[in-house]
């Protein structure tokens, strides 16, 4: 148990920030979750559409430091090469 009053401010920001990161996260995963689906319909302009969203997403989330910039760049890079994959098909 924190016994100073800067640990026990330092344990309220922490649960905040824990709450904020949480769904933002969260946020990430749905938006994720719906491209997926735009994917799997087939759709090439919805899927494209879901693309844009996720990467707008996912940029805001790298810029408040909740996920590393990095790792952001892993998944959309990801995400552009299953875009470009339903490209190719529906050729």
């Amino acid at each position: 148990m924190a016994h100073s009053l800067s640990a026990k401010k330092r344990v309220r920001q922490n649960a905040k920030r824990k709450a904020l990161n949480r769904a933002r996260k969260s946020q990430v995963k749905t938006q994720i979750k719906h491209f997926r689906e735009a994917l799997s319909s087939g759709d090439m302009k919805a899927a494209s559409e879901q693309y844009r969203l996720v990467v707008k997403k996912l940029d805001k989330t790298a810029g408040t430091s909740t996920m590393h910039k990095r790792t952001v760049a892993r998944k959309k890079s990801r995400l552009a090469r299953q875009l470009k994959n339903l490209q190719t098909k529906g050729r």
